[in-house]
């Protein structure tokens, strides 16, 4: 992630704008034929607000037909919501950053978390407010980066799956190394008896 250096905004004031996210952001996003909303219009306008249109990287990767897509197409507009506070409009320099995790980052957090709860549960609030202003570059308004970067990794959704996950393959292979130890053991007290 983005190293983050310069003060942003109040967390509290970002966090208080996710729960009141209107319903129309968690509507059905378009897929296919069916949903209402169409994702890619809606970054378009928020990077455009925030200053980005017309960046030469630009690509709007939100059109799609297959169904699982359909919390990650969420998360975008969750996170757009978020991201047209006024605070960041007002820069008017943050486009092309906001579109980078808009691409990036929902995919991931659709693996793990549903887009309801970044509005419904106040970790995961604080969570995507955190993963937003990490990849804008920005700072909690009177946090240092490590304790941004602490309380952000203390959240991270992706980062604990990934350590259950390891967690339990560690587990599997510490039984399997032990279920082999054990038929090796059978195996010569086997073969001890026999020669016996």
């Amino acid at each position: 992630m983005s190293g983050a250096s310069e003060d942003g905004p109040e967390l509290a004031e970002l966090t208080r704008r996710l729960a009141e996210c209107p319903r129309d952001f968690l509507d059905e996003p378009r897929i296919g034929a069916s949903g209402r909303v169409v994702v890619a219009a809606v970054v378009f306008d928020l990077v455009n607000d925030l200053g980005g249109v017309g960046a030469t990287n630009m690509h709007l990767p939100f059109v799609s037909d297959d169904p699982s897509d359909r919390n990650a197409m969420r998360i975008v507009l969750v996170a757009c919501w978020l991201l047209h506070a006024p605070w960041f409009r007002a820069r008017r320099d943050l486009g092309e950053r906001a579109h980078a995790f808009l691409v990036e980052e929902p995919p991931l957090l659709a693996r793990v978390v549903d887009a309801e709860r970044f509005v419904g549960d106040p970790d995961r609030r604080e969570e995507l407010v955190r993963h937003v202003l990490s990849r804008l570059a920005l700072l909690p308004r009177g946090e240092t980066a490590a304790q941004a970067a602490d309380r952000r990794k203390a959240l991270d959704s992706v980062e604990r799956r990934d350590v259950i996950e390891a967690t339990r393959a560690a587990e599997e292979r510490a039984r399997k190394v032990r279920e082999e130890l054990a038929r090796k053991a059978a195996e010569e007290a086997a073969a001890k008896a026999t020669r016996e």
